[in-house]
């Protein structure tokens, strides 16, 4: 891929983060946060002034914080790319196969029936549940039809999630008192701290090890897969992969930080806007623009109606809302 698209992404993820580091309620002089990130430089001393709170506030609260919005944006953008090069759809969605729902539902029975249920349960939960909602969809659609199909996929996908979206739905009915911390959770939230960063980040390596290496097959698959055969692709593996590789970073990203919506359509259709449709281009675009995104919305969500803070899942569907409708609008054109 050309290095000016990367270059300027980095650029862009950085500035966010950064901007994301110096803001918040606590109301720490700027000179005093850059300090005391440099004194965590390798060869770099500084004397940022900050009390033990202060630094506890910088370090174990906000920047985890931001390291996760980052990753979990990053996993859910590059999902969506991927979900949208084996479906060769602009408006595939990472919750496409059952995963959200299987989430939803792992955490929800987490939450009724263990209540008093540690930080690392619900995670553990929703990654479980998103893998094996997965999982029962691919079964099924295997089952439905032919091998390699899309169609029979993505019918038993939808037939999934609303079939563990009831469950969920009816556990959520046997512990009226718990549906608060239910519905926080599915409106999203990346304020885990570091312990949620460990939690996804070998699956986050793994997944997007994945799908980056699958761009140039991605590519091939694009078009036409008489062509991909001709020129000695399997395009029932690679379909395979990619959205086994994409299921697995929705889970992880889901699994931490609830429900997000809207990161895996908004971030790639950007990126193939500005940087061409190769998948080349637009895997490693979508996980450093996704991060980005998800770090200023995180962002906005604490800052817009501070000292309150409105859920993560509000202000993505806010800009993702409108955006899908004109996608949607484009999309139709196009095949007109």
């Amino acid at each position: 891929m050309r290095p000016i698209p990367l270059l300027l992404s980095l650029v862009i993820l950085a500035v966010s983060m950064l901007a994301a580091l110096l803001s918040g309620a606590a109301g720490i002089p700027v000179g005093a946060i850059l300090a005391e990130l440099a004194d965590k430089l390798p060869l770099v001393t500084a004397d940022s002034g900050l009390t033990p709170v202060e630094q506890g506030l910088l370090l174990e609260l906000r920047l985890p914080r931001v390291v996760l919005a980052a990753l979990v944006g990053g996993l859910l953008a590059a999902a969506g790319a991927g979900y949208q090069g084996v479906f060769r759809n602009p408006l595939a969605d990472p919750y496409l196969l059952g995963a959200a729902a299987g989430a939803g539902l792992g955490a929800t029975a987490v939450i009724v029936l263990a209540g008093d249920a540690d930080a690392i349960a619900i995670p553990v939960a929703a990654f479980a549940g998103a893998v094996g909602g997965v999982l029962l969809a691919y079964l099924l659609g295997s089952v439905a039809g032919r091998a390699g199909g899309i169609a029979p996929l993505v019918l038993a996908g939808v037939a999934v999630s609303s079939f563990l979206a009831a469950v969920q739905t009816f556990l959520q009915q046997l512990e009226v008192e718990e549906l608060r911390r239910i519905y926080g959770w599915i409106l999203g939230d990346v304020g885990g701290g570091w312990s949620q960063v460990l939690l996804i980040a070998p699956y986050a390596a793994v997944s997007m090890g994945f799908l980056l290496a699958y761009g140039r097959l991605l590519d091939v698959l694009a078009v036409g897969d008489d062509e991909a055969v001709s020129l000695g692709v399997n395009a029932v593996r690679v379909r395979f992969a990619v959205l086994f590789a994409a299921s697995l970073a929705t889970a992880s990203a889901v699994a931490v930080s609830g429900l997000i919506g809207f990161v895996g359509i908004v971030v790639p259709h950007v990126v193939r806007r500005l940087a061409g449709g190769s998948y080349r281009s637009v895997l490693p675009l979508s996980l450093i623009g996704g991060g980005a995104f998800l770090v200023l919305a995180d962002l906005a969500a604490r800052t817009v109606m501070a000292p309150a803070e409105l859920p993560i899942g509000v202000v993505t569907a806010f800009v993702g809302a409108p955006f899908f409708i004109v996608v949607l609008r484009l999309t139709r054109r196009s095949e007109t």
